[in-house]
């Protein structure tokens, strides 16, 4: 048994060590060497500490208090998860709750010293606390994982292998994105690069892996010279071929640990090129004798603009997934009221009808099945000790994606089961009325992104209310599902690279969530792309990418414009043409029936 297996011991050990380092704040962010979003089981030190298991937020832990910051896609699963832990909880967005670092300065006295891990913890969040604990003449120490002192079993490090990413479906040589890269270095007068973020080596090097679930990247750095390339990964992860490929292009491996040792051995006085959103201020710090060149990651903003052979290869990749969900809905339709359906049944089938397609390599996040109330919890995952069973009536929402070879997808649809009340149906079709609105978009090439965000908004406010979440992130190749730098939501507006460009593809994803009733959300994967110049500049619009229908059954006709229902009408005639050679039978027939236009009494 665990020397710690309750909540209170775990932060009890904690605070033991706070009290033998004269601590008086630990402050346990979401994050990992690598700054990932979703996190390898080595650094879940928060849900390890505190027993939520949502994707974002940070604990803080005082001597005699403790509070846990998470945005609104969370706070009804993490009221209940820390239920009797001592952990409050801090709905962060709201406009009353205190940044962490406010919150810590107005409990601790001067001189007190505030704990993170340097390690985990990025350059740009690392100022952030520095400027904060000085003002209120408090301490920040870097150098210690105080969690990993008490963390009884910790996991290893993933130890999954790499491949290579290539061609049909790599669609830029290893050659190519580093002479674009070194082109950035030269503009910013920089000898050298240093990249942790995973999603931006995996495409840099054409690289994918399996270290973290859902997210083709393995663990790794780089350090990208004028004339050499640096990947800093174990080298078992790697069969001996490829290895030998890489060494023949000019692309040395060195053990992941010695990059350290590296970049404190850079020539001194010549230039680091770093994004501080992307690399630790603990790996940083070694490369002391270097100067400085601060930017966004050039593989970040280079890979969020694909090219036409991606594109070529993600319509594709859609319609194989159009097909696959298909077949996955004609089954639920036929099954209601002759089979047992849980919500874990959801996620085996849509998976399983997904695996049968061709280039499939797993699914793109976990599978978010909610029925009812469990559908206002926009990131709600059903689990075996606790999850519904699909009877009676109501809405079921399903947020589910696929990684292939040719493309990640993302797409949420809700589906009546049995009566839909006029009440839902009213938020469905306001719901469904930004997503058709954002869709349509015409815009200036270049426009911030969250500029975008009050086009899906503006029919759920009429009805007075919100959502919580963003509208639309950005969406990788075969890689990551939430990619930047583009997000549009109005709460992004500090991010001067979150411009729409050509060739970026993002979610469109409005929604609507009614807490203890139930949830709303309709979502389709978007391109961006030539509209039109005029003398007033180069304009954009949006390209649907996603296929598969929207349910009528849920829409209050009432509230639909003409062009509402042009557009809906035109996409699911589109839907259908391309999807019918794919399907058949009883996918087929269901395709067909959810696909007629919509008539208007």
């Amino acid at each position: 048994m665990s020397m710690f297996p309750s909540v209170n011991q775990r932060l009890e050990a904690l605070r033991q060590i706070m009290r033998e380092q004269k601590v008086g704040a630990c402050v346990v962010p979401t994050s990992d060497p690598h700054l990932s979003e979703y996190l390898p089981d080595r650094w879940q030190a928060r849900e390890w500490l505190s027993g939520f298991t949502g994707s974002a937020g940070t604990l803080v832990v005082c001597g005699d208090v403790a509070a846990l910051w998470t945005d609104s896609r969370y706070w009804e699963q993490a009221e209940v998860e820390l239920r009797d832990t001592g952990i409050d909880l801090m709905r962060a967005g709201q406009g009353d709750v205190p940044a962490p670092y406010d919150w810590v300065a107005e409990r601790l006295p001067k001189g007190a010293a505030v704990a993170v891990d340097g390690q985990v913890l990025s350059v740009q969040a690392w100022r952030q606390w520095q400027k904060a604990c000085a003002g209120a003449e408090r301490r920040l120490v870097i150098e210690a994982d105080l969690p990993g002192m008490v963390w009884e079993g910790r996991p290893p490090a993933p130890a999954g292998k790499v491949t290579e990413h290539t061609a049909p479906w790599a669609c830029r040589s290893r050659r190519q994105n580093l002479q674009a890269l070194r082109a950035d270095m030269q503009r910013q007068h920089a000898q050298w690069h240093l990249i942790s973020a995973l999603d931006d080596l995996a495409w840099l090097f054409n690289l994918r892996g399996n270290d973290i679930p859902y997210n083709p990247v393995f663990l790794a750095h780089a350090l990208v010279g004028q004339d050499s390339a640096r990947l800093f990964v174990d080298a078992t992860k790697l069969e001996a071929g490829l290895r030998d490929t890489l060494l023949a292009e000019g692309i040395t491996l060195e053990p992941y640990e010695n990059i350290t040792a590296a970049l404190a051995a850079l020539p001194a006085g010549e230039t680091l090129l770093f994004d501080p959103a992307r690399v630790t201020v603990g790996l940083l710090n070694a490369a002391v004798q270097v100067g400085k060149a601060e930017s966004i990651n050039p593989a970040h903003l280079l890979k969020s603009r694909k090219n036409p052979e991606e594109i070529a290869n993600v319509r594709r990749t859609m319609e194989e997934d159009g097909a696959a969900l298909c077949e996955f809905f004609a089954w639920f339709e036929a099954a209601q009221g002759k089979e047992r359906i849980t919500e874990l049944t959801i996620d085996e089938r849509l998976t399983a009808a997904r695996a049968r397609r061709p280039g499939f390599v797993s699914p793109s996040f976990g599978t978010i099945a909610a029925w009812q109330a469990n559908g206002a919890m926009p990131h709600y995952h059903a689990t075996e000790a606790a999850h519904a069973v699909i009877e009676g009536d109501g809405l079921l929402l399903i947020d589910s994606g696929g990684q292939y070879l040719g493309g990640t997808t993302d797409i949420t649809r809700v589906v009546p089961v049995g009566q839909v009340t006029a009440e839902q149906k009213r938020d469905y079709t306001a719901v469904l009325k930004g997503m058709i609105a954002l869709s349509q978009a015409v815009f200036p090439a270049g426009l911030p992104a969250y500029a975008l965000d009050a086009l899906a908004r503006g029919p759920i406010w009429q009805l007075g209310a919100d959502y919580g979440h963003g509208t639309g992130h950005g969406v990788g190749y075969f890689m990551n599902v939430h990619e930047g730098p583009q997000s549009i939501s109005w709460r992004n507006t500090a991010n001067p690279h979150a411009l729409m460009q050509e060739g970026m593809i993002t979610s469109n994803e409005p929604g609507l969530y009614r807490p203890g009733r139930w949830g709303i959300r309709i979502e389709n994967l978007v391109l961006a792309t030539a509209f039109e110049s005029t003398e007033f500049g180069d304009f954009l619009c949006f390209e649907t990418l996603t296929l598969c229908p929207i349910d009528i059954r849920c829409i209050d006709v009432a509230m639909l414009s003409h062009e509402d229902i042009t557009w809906l009408d035109g996409y699911h005639k589109q839907v259908r043409e391309r999807l019918s050679p794919l399907v058949q039978g009883a996918a087929r027939a269901w395709l067909e029936r959810h696909t007629q236009p919509i008539i208007v009494s």
